[in-house]
C-alpha cells in the first residue's frame, strides 16, 4: 500500500512540475499586461510539435531538439506580443482576450496543415525504468520533476538577482511608474513573452514523451494553467508553482483512489472550494 502511495506521490510531482512551468508562462504575461494569454495553450503545443519534428525528420537529440523548440516558441511568442497584443494596449480587456482566442486557433490550424491531425509518439532517450523502494519510476518521469523544478529556481533567482528580471517585476507592480524610471515597457514585455514561450516549448518537450502530441494537446493544459494562477493568486509566480503542486497530486490522488474518470475535473472542483474559503488566492496577487 506504501509502495502504491509513493507512485502516486511520484506521479503528483510530475505532472505539478509540468502544470506549474506552464502556468509562471502565463502569470509572468498576467503580471505585464494584465491579460490572460489564452493563446499560452498553443505555445506549448507548438514546442511539442517542433520538438517532434526536429527529432523525427532531422534527427536532432532529445536536448537540442528541445533547444531548438525553445527558441522557436519564443520567437513565436515575440511576434504574437509585437503583431497582435502590443497595437492593442490601450484597447478594453475584451479585445486582447478575442485576440488571444484568435491566435491560439490560428497557431492550432496552422499546425494541422503542417503536421496534419493525427496524433504522434515522441522518442525519448530517457526509456528506462528504476526501481526505488518498492516505486517503479520511469526515467522520463524522474527527468521532468528533476529539469522542471530546476528551471523554477533558474527562473526565480533570474527575477530577483538580475537587472532584467528586476524590471520585469518592476513593471509587473507599476507599469506607469517603471516608465517614469527609464525602463523599456516594449523590451520588457518582449522578454516576458519569450519567457514564457521558453518555458512552454521545454515542458511540452518534457511531457509529450509520457503524453501524445497533437494539434489539440494544449487545450486541457492551458485550461489547468489557468486554474492555478487563479488558485495561486493572479500574476503570484510562487501561486504558479504552489498551485501546479496542489493541482498536481489532487488529480494523481483523486485518480488512484476516486477514477481516472473525474480526474480532469478534480482541479475545478478545489479551485471552487478554496477560493470559497480564500477569494483573493494562496497568494498575494503581483510577480515577485
Amino acid at each position: 500500500m506504501m509502495e502504491m502511495f509513493l507512485q502516486q506521490v511520484l506521479n503528483g510531482f510530475t505532472l505539478g512540475g509540468i502544470y506549474g512551468l506552464v502556468a509562471l508562462g502565463l502569470t509572468l504575461v498576467y503580471g505585464i499586461l494584465h491579460v490572460p494569454n489564452f493563446a499560452h495553450g498553443a505555445f506549448y503545443m507548438f514546442g511539442a510539435f517542433v520538438s517532434f519534428h526536429l527529432m523525427s525528420a532531422w534527427g536532432w537529440n532529445y536536448w537540442l531538439a528541445m533547444g531548438g523548440a525553445a527558441l522557436c516558441v519564443a520567437l513565436i511568442a515575440v511576434l504574437a506580443e509585437r503583431l497582435v497584443f502590443h497595437p492593442l494596449r490601450n484597447a478594453s480587456g475584451l479585445h486582447p482576450m478575442i485576440a488571444a482566442i484568435g491566435m491560439l486557433l490560428f497557431l492550432e490550424a496552422a499546425a494541422q496543415a503542417v503536421w496534419g491531425a493525427d496524433f504522434h509518439r515522441m522518442q525519448t532517450p530517457y526509456n528506462g525504468i528504476i526501481e526505488l523502494a518498492g516505486v517503479t519510476a520511469p526515467v522520463q518521469r524522474l527527468l521532468i520533476i528533476a529539469a522542471a523544478f530546476a528551471l523554477m529556481v533558474v527562473l526565480h533567482l533570474f527575477l530577483k538577482k538580475t537587472v532584467m528580471g528586476s524590471t520585469i517585476i518592476a513593471m509587473a507592480q507599476n507599469r506607469d511608474g517603471a516608465s517614469l524610471v527609464g525602463i523599456d515597457a516594449n523590451r520588457v514585455a518582449m522578454l516576458t513573452f519569450a519567457i514564457s514561450g521558453v518555458l512552454a516549448a521545454v515542458a511540452a518537450t518534457l511531457y509529450a514523451p509520457i503524453n501524445l502530441v497533437y494539434p489539440a494537446m494544449g487545450h486541457l493544459v492551458i485550461t489547468k494553467a489557468f486554474v492555478i494562477i487563479i488558485l495561486g493568486g493572479m500574476g503570484s509566480v510562487p501561486g504558479a508553482i504552489v498551485g501546479g503542486l496542489i493541482i498536481g497530486f489532487a488529480e494523481s490522488f483523486g485518480a488512484f483512489y476516486i477514477s481516472t474518470d473525474y480526474k480532469d475535473i478534480i482541479a475545478f472542483v478545489l479551485l471552487v472550494f478554496i477560493l470559497s474559503l480564500r477569494p483573493q488566492g494562496l497568494f498575494t496577487k503581483g510577480v515577485r
